[in-house]
């Protein structure tokens, strides 16, 4: 029953990974490609340049969630301590970039609104 269930949740773990991946290559492609139709457009200003960090931003942050999920998940399967640590300091590294990431985009998405902040 335990290995049943250790399997269950790291396939589990493997699809929200998998999930990771799609998000951030769809957004990169995203964004690469708005920079790329802004430069053609020739309307390369900082407010355009801010909208589409605003919007890659936000799907790194989302990614981040999705990558703190599959750890939450690999640590409850997770065999050792040594493995428990690891994930431990992975998933730190992360919830500390997500805090940062998303304390700029708010800072950002007040800029837009109101740009004379």
């Amino acid at each position: 029953m335990e290995e049943t269930f250790q399997t269950i949740a790291g396939i589990v773990a493997l699809l929200i990974e998998a999930a990771v991946v799609a998000i951030l290559a769809v957004a990169a492609a995203l964004a690469a490609f708005r920079l790329v139709r802004i430069a053609l457009a020739g309307d390369d200003t900082m407010a355009v340049r801010r909208e589409v960090w605003l919007k890659f931003g936000v799907s790194i942050v989302l990614a981040l969630e999705f990558a703190l999920a599959a750890d939450i998940i690999r640590s409850a399967i997770a065999p050792s301590w040594d493995a428990i640590g690891k994930l431990a300091a992975i998933a730190a590294v992360r919830t500390v970039l997500n805090l940062f990431l998303v304390r700029d985009l708010e800072t950002l998405g007040r800029a837009e609104r109101d740009p004379r902040d």
